[in-house]
């Protein structure tokens, strides 16, 4: 039985581009090697209880009609489950080789629109790595349906719940309930009435310049990077917030926004003088939806201070206009903006995507993971990643994902534009630490104040008696 996607699905579909796929990736790393023929069962128990996982899309004669998603008739879940060994010696440099390849490489548009690889040798372990197209789950969407294939325990239980992840966190918009009237891009007129100021936010998005031509923006080519950080403990980020009355995503940002500051100036750019914007996608799906498929996110474009120097100021400014954008329509908007493009024929996407990517340099997300530890298939979940595409040609994404108790971050670059995303990498480690480290001094240096009005006047009490007492006196 055929069925349309819906208006935002179609556009992220139609966003496809040779240069440009719009897939997400995502990683989970194992100490232990997978059983294959367990991940397998699960697949077919899990994943595939989920109807898009048997279906392809069908375009409309022309593109003048919506995309649908119909049954594949010769589904073969061989076709999209694909066992690897990763090239020695096995280590980091050799998977971001293969993740980049994989991220470079299109979709089957013939078939359901996913793969999965069981890539073994990493490290004594194995990784499991997904690719799914952004018009069948966004970001957020994914995370969830990761969770629903894994388990709190090593022993599978026969019913698995929808997982959802930790919000804690995140950046997220109390809209939930507005999108619901965004089933078309006229409901833009009825969110005008409820005095949110939607009229005024899209005038402001049209009229908004483009983004400053940095080394960041250019033509994109096929090649693309894949790289990401080491685990830093998440404790140690809330810490650094609370220093400055800050959320761990803004601390997060400020420090993605150093890196940015650190590299553009290394390739020449006047970053004294320099802001560009992050499209930041913010999930509008209620809770009680739990794991549903399909986008539900508005983007909102956020300036990122890159002229502030020092790392406390660029905090409190990346909290100042996350607030901002907090407090304003611009997500909603932007999804009926999707809304719209999904609706027009497909002839018209380029343009519209452009002008609606012109506005931002980067895509920066954040998606809040499991507090807890999960297992696939049997075996311990070490760590998770993902990368999302950029849409509007857009040539650089920065992904932020959380899980048990550890954060990491994944750039995702043209390799044309950003040949080294190790080094954004790096200059985030390097930006983190800092505003971590200053977190700690500060931390001690309180401890010390406050045991200074007691014991410190004890001890000067005492060597106005006669001085300091002898060992063992």
């Amino acid at each position: 039985m055929a069925e349309p996607l819906s208006n935002v699905d179609a556009a992220w579909l139609r966003m496809e581009d040779p240069t440009n796929l719009m897939m997400v990736t995502g990683i989970l790393t194992f100490d232990e090697p997978l059983d294959f023929r367990r991940v397998r069962s699960t697949l077919e128990k899990r994943l595939l209880s989920f109807d898009r996982f048997r279906q392809r899309v069908v375009e409309a004669p022309l593109g003048l009609g919506p995309p649908r998603w119909v049954d594949d008739e010769r589904f073969d879940i061989d076709a999209h489950l694909h066992r690897v060994a990763l090239p020695k010696p096995g280590d980091q440099r050799a998977l971001d080789d293969l993740v980049s390849d994989l991220m470079s490489t299109p979709l089957d548009m013939s078939k359901p629109l996913w793969q999965i690889h069981v890539i073994d040798g990493y490290r004594g372990g194995s990784v499991f790595l997904s690719r799914l197209h952004h018009c069948i789950a966004d970001g957020i969407a994914l995370i969830q349906l990761l969770l629903s294939l894994t388990d709190e325990t090593p022993r599978p239980r026969r019913v698995k719940p929808a997982a959802r992840p930790e919000r804690d966190g995140g950046f997220q918009l109390p809209f939930g309930a507005l999108a619901q009237t965004l089933a078309n891009p006229f409901g833009l007129l009825e969110l005008a009435q409820t005095g949110v100021g939607v009229a005024d936010t899209l005038q402001r998005l049209v009229l908004m310049p483009a983004d400053p031509r940095t080394v960041l923006k250019g033509a994109l080519g096929v090649s693309k990077r894949a790289a990401w950080s080491s685990v830093i403990p998440l404790e140690k980020v809330k810490a650094a917030g609370r220093r400055g009355d800050a959320t761990v995503n803004d601390i997060l940002v400020a420090a993605v926004t150093g890196a940015l500051r650190s590299y553009l100036e290394e390739r020449g750019e006047p970053v004294d003088t320099l802001e560009i914007r992050a499209a930041v996608p913010v999930n509008l799906r209620p809770s009680e939806r739990g794991l549903e498929l399909g986008n539900s996110f508005g983007l909102v474009f956020v300036p990122l201070p890159i002229s502030v120097a020092d790392r406390q100021r660029r905090v409190s400014e990346v909290k100042l206009r996350m607030d901002r954008i907090k407090a304003s329509a611009e997500a909603i908007v932007s999804f009926g903006v999707l809304n719209a493009i999904g609706l027009v024929p497909r002839v018209l996407h380029p343009p519209a995507v452009e002008f609606f990517g012109s506005k931002a340099s980067v895509v920066l997300t954040n998606v809040p993971g499991p507090k807890e530890a999960l297992y696939l298939a049997g075996r311990r979940i070490a760590g998770c990643m993902f990368w999302v595409p950029q849409s509007g040609r857009m040539g650089l994404g920065v992904s932020i994902l959380s899980y048990a108790g550890g954060v990491m971050v994944g750039i995702a670059a043209d390799a044309g534009l950003v040949p080294d995303p190790e080094r954004l990498v790096a200059d985030f480690e390097r930006e983190l630490k800092g505003l971590m480290m200053r977190a700690e001094r500060g931390s001690g240096d309180g401890k010390r104040k406050r045991a200074m009005p007691g014991a410190g006047r004890a001890r000067a009490r005492a060597g106005a008696a006669g001085g300091a007492r002898p060992k063992g006196g």
